[in-house]
């Protein structure tokens, strides 16, 4: 099986080196302006009467191709260390225009444009910015299989809403985005505007259906000519307090009351290859994760990376041939949460040529908050990707990611990639092998993780068919892996359509099979099941599911089939609700497994009835039964009330109070919050968690009221210094 991954890897770098880059097409060629606009969003700055300007956008979501009585232009201009684009989004009717002053990030929800911006014009990963009417601002880094909303960037924005729509301004600072270290540079673009009461999308240049939604590979080119071209050098200092308290033998008593300082740095080599460095990263957020239901888990939950180090060049580090969607092996070969408490990191991440691109990261995890053991209190995680591209928005890609820790290890290696087959479908692969330690033995063991997938899209059928092995002894310590010893086999077929009517705009009907052997066992486990979902007017969404499955678990197969229903979206301009109902035939999982079923209910509700005001309120309800004699193993519900008022684009407070019925608590968190741009923040919080017990003079034994056993004021301040 080893030979077949090193005869496999050869094949692919032979394949590399046989493939040509195609050529770009006609490029725009912005404005260079001597005189930058002044970014309020008006667009009577001097520089847009004479700015590149591009129109005739036409709709790709829910449809391919129309044109709406939204009208849009877009323009385009520069300077030697700013890109800038305005926006002029007309709107018959502008009271219904979706707009809130919100949280950065936040306004999925409401009428935006987006800049999507290939920077090297290579087709392998983009930049995206958001900004809804009043300038609020959301930002991405995605590639054609991916988008990733953790990345942060620095860049302004400012919009207007008047009688004829709205005005949005954006500038883009050269410090903030990586782009080649060539005159004249070439990028690419892809204008996109959302109509928010009818979640419609329109675009700069047009989309083809018969490529579907592969942005990468459809967008326009761009050509600057003059651009700077430096290092330069981002420091971000950070302190932060906590004062905490728990109740200990009766009364609440101060355990901690600690500052710390972190520091981290970044210095462009070029503006293609950053070099990043890290001292105690500060793990703070602004919001703590969502509660999720925690017990009776087959793998471990997933919780999104946040700490502005490790999000650099998070594109680069996206392997191919992963499905996330499956649940089933690998879902990140990455995944950086794994390093859990770094106490230094050194990060290397850019182009190292026209085609080729890098990611290394060396970190220390410190282990002394629990998990040291006789093997030692520090992890070593060295991490190392590199990135070929092919043509279009093909790549091969080789990786290897480690967890040295003593005398035991981790280490995985392997070859990886995405190839073009036709105008909308990819091959996708990836073939990796890990060696492991686990105790002081000197023998390793191997294990192999291999992936094959080919996807097709395009207006009216999406379709794609996959196959994967994950030995017993495959190994990651720095990826999430959620399952081993399998061996899988699916296929998906998603037709759509589009009815002429005003009620129902587009039908989608998904049937996917699959089949998996359960190798501990060479039991097999089946998957079907047939979707049905469709769009109405516009903002709304419902959809029904039915499969039948069995689940292999300890040497058993047991039954999986369910139903699930959900519906919902934006009913009014204020209100947005969905819920979702799920019955399933579950396992529960235990030394000894039995049958169970399970019934789990989720809505969400959020109201925005002014524009600084946003009130989420979030409930998961689940359940599991034993089959046996219908006995209930729990319940468990969550209840989720998130209170948002904005000052303005700076300032918020935040409060959040969650309800966990099946351990018994309620959690207060409350948090005053400044951030000017990302990186230059100031944070104050108090948070509490209240228990059902008591204090009896000798133990703490149930109650029926509730007491507060923990107690934490939390204060961040941090300021991003650039060159």
């Amino acid at each position: 099986m080893y030979r077949f991954v090193c005869l496999i890897s050869l094949l692919a770098v032979v394949y590399t080196f046989a493939i040509c880059r195609p050529q770009t097409g006609e490029s725009l060629k912005p404005v260079r302006t001597l005189v930058p606009p002044n970014i309020d969003g008006k667009l009577d700055d001097p520089v847009w009467s004479k700015a590149l300007s591009v129109t005739n956008f036409k709709t790709f979501i829910p449809d391919f191709g129309k044109v709406i009585p939204e009208s849009t232009v877009a323009y385009a201009a520069y300077d030697d260390e700013n890109l800038y684009f305005a926006f002029r989004c007309f709107d018959p009717d502008p009271s219904a225009i979706k707009a809130t002053i919100g949280q950065r990030d936040n306004i999925r929800r409401d009428d935006w444009i987006c800049l999507n911006i290939d920077t090297f014009n290579d087709q392998q990963a983009l930049f995206a910015f958001y900004a809804n009417p009043h300038g609020i601002q959301m930002d991405s880094r995605g590639t054609n299989t991916s988008e990733d909303f953790s990345v942060d960037f620095v860049w302004y924005s400012a919009g207007q809403i008047d009688e004829q729509g709205y005005t949005v301004e954006v500038s883009i600072p050269l410090k903030s985005i990586r782009y080649s270290d060539a005159d004249p540079t070439f990028m690419s673009i892809f204008f996109e505007r959302q109509i928010g009461r009818r979640l419609e999308h329109v675009s700069y240049p047009s989309l083809d259906p018969q490529k579907g939604y592969q942005f990468l590979t459809q967008m326009q080119p761009l050509e600057y000519t003059g651009l700077k071209h430096y290092a330069f050098w981002e420091l971000l200092p950070a302190f932060t307090y906590s004062n905490r308290y728990h109740h200990d033998q009766g009364e609440l008593t101060q355990f901690k009351n600690q500052g710390e300082t972190s520091f981290t740095a970044k210095y462009g080599i070029t503006p293609q290859l950053i070099l990043d460095g890290t001292y105690n990263p500060d793990f703070s957020q602004v919001e703590a994760d969502a509660g999720q239901v925690d017990i009776n888990l087959r793998s471990n939950l997933f919780f999104s990376e946040k700490r502005p180090f490790f999000l650099e060049g998070t594109d680069i580090l996206t392997l191919g041939g992963v499905d996330q969607g499956r649940q089933q092996g690998i879902l990140y070969g990455v995944y950086t949460r794994t390093i859990v408490h770094p106490l230094v990191g050194l990060k290397l991440s850019g182009k190292v040529s026209r085609d080729g691109s890098l990611a290394s990261i060396v970190a220390i995890d410190d282990l002394t908050d629990g998990r040291a053991t006789d093997y030692g209190k520090r992890a070593v995680f060295p991490i190392f990707r590199y990135k070929q591209a092919l043509n279009g928005d093909s790549y091969i890609g080789g990786v290897y990611m480690g967890r040295e820790w003593g005398t035991t290890f981790n280490r995985v290696g392997g070859v990886d990639g995405v190839q073009r087959v036709t105008a909308g479908g990819t091959l996708e692969y990836h073939f990796l092998g890990s060696s492991s330690r686990s105790t002081d033995s000197t023998n390793a063991n191997k294990g192999l993780a291999m992936s094959i997938i080919y996807r097709h899209n395009s207006r009216d059928m999406d379709w794609g068919v996959q196959g994967n092995k994950v030995s017993e002894d495959f190994q990651l310590d720095a990826g999430y892996l959620t399952r081993t010893g399998l061996l899988s086999f699916d296929a998906y077929f998603i037709p759509k359509f589009y009815p002429s009517s005003r009620f129902i705009n587009r039908i989608d009907l998904a049937m996917f099979g699959s089949t998996l052997r359960d190798d501990p066992s060479g039991l097999w486990e089946t998957s079907n099941r047939v979707t049905l979902s469709a769009v109405i007017l516009g903002s709304l969404s419902a959809s029904a599911r039915y499969n039948y499955s069995t689940e292999v678990f300890g040497g058993q197969r047991f039954l999986a089939s369910g139903v699930q229903l959900n519906g919902g979206g934006q009913f009014s301009k204020e209100v947005n609700f969905t819920v979702t109902y799920r019955f399933d035939n579950a396992v529960i999982y235990s030394a000894s497994p039995e049958q169970g079923k399970s019934t789990v209910i989720t809505t969400n509700l959020n109201i925005q009835p002014w524009e600084h005001f946003d009130l989420t309120v979030s409930v998961i309800y689940a359940n599991l039964f034993r089959t046996s004699d219908d006995s209930r193993v729990y319940d468990y519900p969550i209840g989720r009330f998130r209170l948002t008022y904005q000052v303005n684009r700076y300032w918020f407070i935040r409060a959040i109070t969650e309800y966990n019925g099946y351990r018994k608590t309620i959690t207060d968190d409350f948090l005053a919050s400044f951030t000017y741009i990302p990186g230059t923040v100031v944070h104050l919080g108090y948070g509490s968690l209240f228990q059902r017990t008591a204090w009896d003079q000798t133990a703490y034994v149930p109650s029926d009221s509730y007491l507060e056993t923990y107690r934490g004021i939390f204060f961040k301040m941090s300021y991003l210094w650039r060159s």
